[in-house]
């Protein structure tokens, strides 16, 4: 375990440990690519007393190689006086900052360029469904002498390294890539010759700064990835052009997604050959990056000698102090990141800024004492009302915190048992763990009713009740077997077979219907609407419309409208057809969550002040429902 926490020397810079934060797009920026108070907070917390080494997101050298509208930029005028307020906020923290260059190429946004991505060849990225144009010898020299003014401006700035990212399906990566780069001119006849003129003009204008690259250790994109063979050349002139390290990631940006991401639910086994085939390859240090967050792992990477440094993003962003509490040995404080991409790629995709599920604080200042402390009742115990206790507790306030059932968590207790959710939980453990060390008085198996307010006389009621299922009205529905999507996960009912219908394919839905795939059942799953999953982290809902795919049981049926059930059929409407189905033993219902009902009016004369929070305000999902406890918070 003390390995972690010793100093290592990558080339002639020395590091206090051997923890790297690696580049997480923020959308943090000002559209014009300026640093805001955001980005300095964030970068900030990371760095106290965190990793010895700060790679800052992604960075852009051209306007038409920018991913989103909010990226940093270094080719305008003042960027690197922008660029250097970051760099002296991590350096006053003791820790090293790095400059990560990018151009994405055929990966590249629309929306935040203004123009069709520019790449090699003509590629079209599955991920953005956008086509690339070839770019010109003028062009690439365009793009090579904005490389150059870049790593002069990371002099100007103050950066301890730089990194040159030459993998995960970015222009770098696409020029070396076989199958995707066409040319028939030099760079196309020399596959290596773009990422060595990048490489020769960063390091002939930042001779002073040491330079990583970063790559990936498998594209895992068996038709459109770069194979490993073909990165060798690139291995090699690594090594000669007297980089540092390679920082080694998975995957493909355009090709294979959920590996460049790094989702929870896939196995681990490819990214360890994939450094143990690197460690065979190179003389060079290896920073091992993805899913990095549980110790345990890291300590195995580190015994077997696949890596020499460990990269720690989306665990750092759930828990800035994780690096610290390990070394203290305060494990069991740590809130654990579930790598389930909802609070922070799904939100920049959508053009949001970075959160997480289970740290609104993230990038945020520290909460103040309130000015006026409060008695405060919070009815439910679900993510929105362990959240508002929690903070509000950490604001002053004295609170209460009731909940109707012999536990905390509500609908959270649940999400963990969807397949490939599964570490999930253990941020479920972490946040009711420090729900009950802030000094909240709960009490559970106890309703939030008139009389409870009567007894504490609270100045602020929080309403975070939740929710309940929504029942169709369909003919018929009262003879069949049914269970509440919540009941489901309970396994209070059980599911007989070995037919079984969905009503409500969407994220709760399809993760019921897998289940009952994995299990061997006759699934039939209904939509009103399309798409199937609506709401859904798009990654995690590709991963599982794929593994349902392989399922021959189960059948999903977008715009289908279940009309009536008789005693040997099921009648239902698809796109104005009607259909009839075979009889099922069980239907399931997950035809959505309808917020609980307001507090009635007992409660209401009793309590001078009442906030509805989380799905009892508006049924949405986890993120928003900690994201509401945490603004009640600051509101007070």
């Amino acid at each position: 375990m003390e390995r972690m926490f010793a100093g290592f020397k990558l080339g002639t810079v020395q590091l206090v440990n051997r923890f790297v934060f690696p580049p997480v797009k923020l959308a943090y920026g000002n559209p014009d690519g300026t640093v805001t108070n955001r980005q300095l907070e964030f970068y900030r917390q990371i760095a106290k007393n965190g990793p010895a080494v700060l790679i800052l997101e992604p960075v852009s050298v051209t306007v038409e190689g920018k991913e989103h509208p909010r990226q940093l930029c270094i080719h305008p005028p003042q960027s690197a006086t922008e660029l250097k307020k970051i760099v002296e906020g991590i350096q006053n923290e003791g820790r090293l900052a790095c400059l990560h260059l990018n151009h994405a190429g055929a990966a590249a946004n629309p929306k935040a360029t203004g123009a069709k991505p520019r790449a090699p060849s003509v590629i079209t990225c599955p991920a953005s469904g956008q086509e690339s144009e070839p770019l010109s010898e003028e062009e690439i020299q365009k793009i090579l002498a904005a490389y150059q003014s870049a790593a002069q401006k990371a002099v100007e700035a103050g950066f301890n390294l730089i990194e040159i990212q030459a993998g995960h399906g970015y222009l770098l990566s696409q020029f070396l890539n076989g199958k995707v780069n066409k040319r028939t001119d030099r760079y196309g006849q020399n596959r290596l010759l773009f990422a060595k003129e990048v490489l020769s003009v960063v390091r002939e204008s930042a001779p002073d700064i040491r330079c990583i690259a970063r790559i990936s250790g498998h594209e895992m994109s068996p038709e459109f990835g770069l194979p490993q063979e073909d990165l060798l050349p690139f291995l090699k002139l690594a090594e000669e052009m007297g980089m540092s390290a390679l920082h080694v990631g998975m995957g493909n940006a355009c090709f294979s997604p959920p590996w460049y991401f790094h989702h929870g639910s896939l196995p681990e086994k490819p990214q360890m050959d994939a450094l143990s085939w690197l460690r065979a390859k190179t003389s060079l240090p290896i920073i091992a990056a993805g899913r990095m967050g549980r110790k345990e792992r890291i300590e195995e990477i580190l015994a077997k000698g696949l890596a020499d440094l460990v990269a720690l993003g989306r665990p750092l962003i759930a828990d800035p102090e994780l690096i610290e509490k390990w070394q203290k040995g305060e494990n069991e404080k740590v809130m654990p990141c579930g790598y389930c991409l909802q609070g922070c790629l799904h939100r920049v995709r959508s053009g949001e800024p970075l959160g997480c599920n289970l740290n609104p604080q993230i990038g945020l200042p520290p909460l103040q004492r309130a000015p006026q402390a409060r008695r405060v009742l919070i009815a439910g115990g679900g993510p929105a009302g362990m959240s508002a206790a929690l903070y509000m507790t950490r604001r002053g306030h004295r609170v209460t915190l009731a909940e109707k059932a012999d536990h905390l968590g509500g609908q959270f207790t649940f999400a963990w048992q969807a397949p490939g959710k599964k570490a999930m939980k253990e941020g479920l453990e972490r946040l009711k763990g420090a729900v009950k060390e802030s000094g909240v008085s709960i009490l559970l198996e106890r309703t939030a009713d008139a009389a409870l307010v009567q007894e504490l006389k609270p100045d602020l009621l929080v309403w975070a009740t939740g929710t309940f299922q929504n029942i169709p009205e369909i003919p018929g529905l009262e003879h069949q077997h049914t269970i509440a999507a919540l009941d489901f996960f309970t396994g209070e009912r059980k599911v007989q077979g070995p037919r079984v219908l969905v009503i409500g394919a969407g994220r709760t839905g399809i993760e019921i219907a897998e289940r009952l795939g994995q299990d061997g059942y006759e699934v039939v799953a209904t939509k009103r609407t399309d798409p199937i999953g609506g709401m859904m982290e798009m990654i995690t809902r590709n991963l599982t419309l794929k593994r349902i795919g392989q399922m021959p049981k189960v059948v999903l049926m977008p715009h289908t409208t279940v009309k009536n059930f008789f005693p040997r059929t099921v009648d239902v409407e698809q796109e104005g057809k009607r259909m009839s189905l075979e009889p099922f033993q069980t239907v399931i219902l997950a035809s959505g969550m309808v917020s609980a009902p307001e507090p009635d009016e007992e409660i209401r004369k009793r309590v001078p002040k009442i906030e509805r929070i989380g799905d009892a305000r508006d049924v949405q999902d986890i993120f928003a429902a900690i994201q509401a406890g945490y603004q009640l918070a600051v509101k007070y």
